[in-house]
C-alpha cells in the first residue's frame, strides 16, 4: 500500500486502500499499524485534519481493530 507522507509529529505516513477500507498508519518511531473496516469519510477527515495524531486518537483507535504489521 502507498503511504503519504505527513506533516505531525508522531505519524511519518499515512496510506488507504479503498476496496479493503484499510487504513496503515506508520509512525516516526517505526511501527507500521494496519485498521480494519475504515470507511473512506474517515480517512479523508483524517487527511484533512489539523492533527493527525488527535485526530487518530479520537476517531480512529479503540474504534476499529488493528494489527501491528
Amino acid at each position: 500500500m502507498e503511504r503519504i507522507p505527513v506533516s505531525s509529529s508522531n505519524i511519518r505516513a499515512i496510506g488507504y486502500d479503498p476496496d479493503s477500507l484499510t487504513l496503515e498508519i506508520e509512525f516516526h518511531s517505526g511501527p507500521v499499524y494496519q485498521y480494519a473496516d475504515v470507511p473512506e469519510g474517515e480517512y479523508d477527515a483524517m487527511m484533512a485534519a489539523d492533527s493527525k495524531g488527535t485526530y487518530l486518537n479520537a476517531h480512529i483507535r479503540g474504534r476499529y481493530s488493528c494489527f501491528k504489521l
